[in-house]
């Protein structure tokens, strides 16, 4: 198969991308030089995914893989969704995300504090598009706790009661949106 970039610059990504797909030569935008800045404006996972992977095939001419993912919180309708990596302006830290949300979320308790982390994958070449969602439930930490991950990972925990952030990446990425995301489109490449 031909090499497939994968259209992000947030190394965390990349890693943990290439290890779910390690059958496939894959490649990060940092390791072909090119320096692009996609304006996610979709309101959709799924539409940013795609405006994303049909970008990044158009500068590269190569099969892409790009992904779009979120927190969403049942008791505020979803929010911050699709937003997530923005909501409090495009030069925010994840710390400082992280902090807002368990300043918003002080106030619940229980099942209220309930959340989805919603991954959408696809894969573009040349017009056609494969598409893969994954999405694991949990629910918001009182506190960052975890040393390992990403984005939300220190405020998401899952069912035995650690934030994705406490968990090795062999852990995390058996209990992750984008793993079971990256399984349903591997199923997929299969047929291409």
């Amino acid at each position: 198969m031909r090499e497939i970039v994968i259209a992000t610059s947030n190394q965390g990504k990349v890693n943990e991308i290439k290890k779910i797909l390690e059958e496939y030569e894959l490649i990060s935008l940092k390791e072909i030089k090119c320096e692009v800045e996609i304006i996610e404006d979709g309101e959709t996972f799924e539409k940013n995914a795609k405006k994303k992977a049909r970008e990044v095939f158009e500068i590269t001419n190569m099969p892409c893989i790009a992904d779009d993912s979120g927190l969403c919180i049942d008791i505020l309708d979803g929010w911050p969704g699709v937003y997530s990596a923005r909501f409090l302006g495009e030069n925010k830290t994840d710390f400082q995300r992280n902090k807002y949300i368990i300043e918003k979320m002080r106030k619940y308790e229980g099942k209220e504090r309930i959340a989805k982390n919603i991954c959408v994958v696809v894969y573009y070449n040349n017009g056609e598009y494969l598409v893969a969602r994954g999405e694991v439930k949990g629910n918001i930490s009182k506190e960052e706790r975890g040393e390992n991950g990403f984005g939300f990972d220190p405020i998401f925990e899952i069912s035995d009661g650690k934030t994705l952030a406490e968990l090795t990446i062999e852990e995390k990425n058996k209990n992750s949106a984008r793993k079971k995301a990256l399984e349903n489109l591997k199923k997929q490449l299969t047929t291409i």
